[in-house]
């Protein structure tokens, strides 16, 4: 089976406040932090863009005007905004964005990290499990800063935990994730919620995949981690 990625929608979460990254970042959002001579937002849409997806769900909140004013230029993909008037978290800004995920199952992730993942392999993984959500899953040394998830034998997802702490190395959540549209109809009434704290520890059953990738995850929700992200990536033309 080959995947058609063009009718996958995906959800780039990029509307937090990013308070912990603005004593190296303060004048834009962070998705829109330089990487060499890019942004992070344009090293994440190409990396999309080459593994075939065309339709981009951009969730914006902070600074979201400065986020739509970037795309003043021709590209290949759709771009679309759902746009948050306060903080709504991942959860949130998920499920504020739902009437304009068209495809199931759909692509979620986060606007500030990236890792190198086979997207082929994690929807035909997705399909063959016939999950309702798979998590793209790294191993770190030092777990504790992340949700750390555990498996069982057919990579099902016994438990998942955001920044349990005291856990050093594990398998974490790379913040990419595979969903079925009927996945939304379990979220919370509360229009502001974390998808982390407050809604995979609850949906996790029979039906939720952890898909393994090799490699590191690159994050920059710090200004350490930034300048990191910036130093293995700010070779980037």
């Amino acid at each position: 089976m080959s995947a058609n990625l063009r009718e996958v929608d995906v959800v780039i979460l990029c509307g937090g406040l990013g308070k912990r990254l603005r004593p190296a970042v303060s004048d834009r959002p962070k998705i829109l932090a330089r990487i060499g001579e890019k942004t992070f937002l344009d090293i994440l849409l190409e990396d999309l863009t080459r593994n075939g997806f065309e339709n981009i769900i951009l969730c914006v909140g902070y600074l979201k005007n400065i986020i739509k004013k970037h795309f003043n230029y021709g590209h290949s993909y759709n771009i679309t905004f759902s746009e948050e008037e306060k903080p709504l978290g991942t959860g949130g800004g998920l499920k504020k964005a739902n009437a304009l995920i068209k495809s199931s199952p759909f692509v979620v992730m986060n606007g500030d990290s990236i890792c190198n993942i086979n997207f082929n392999d994690f929807y035909e993984f997705h399909v063959n499990k016939k999950a309702i959500l798979s998590m793209a899953l790294v191993r770190a040394e030092d777990a504790q800063s992340f949700g750390r998830v555990i498996l069982d034998n057919s990579q099902r997802i016994l438990s998942f935990k955001e920044k349990a702490g005291g856990i050093d190395e594990g398998l974490i959540n790379a913040g990419i994730y595979l969903m079925q549209k009927e996945i939304l109809s379990y979220m919370p009434d509360e229009d502001s919620f974390s998808l982390e704290y407050d809604f995979f520890p609850k949906v996790i059953d029979d039906r939720c995949f952890g898909f393994k990738i090799d490699g590191e995850l690159i994050d920059i929700g710090t200004p350490e981690r930034y300048e990191e992200a910036k130093r293995l990536m700010g070779g980037m033309k």
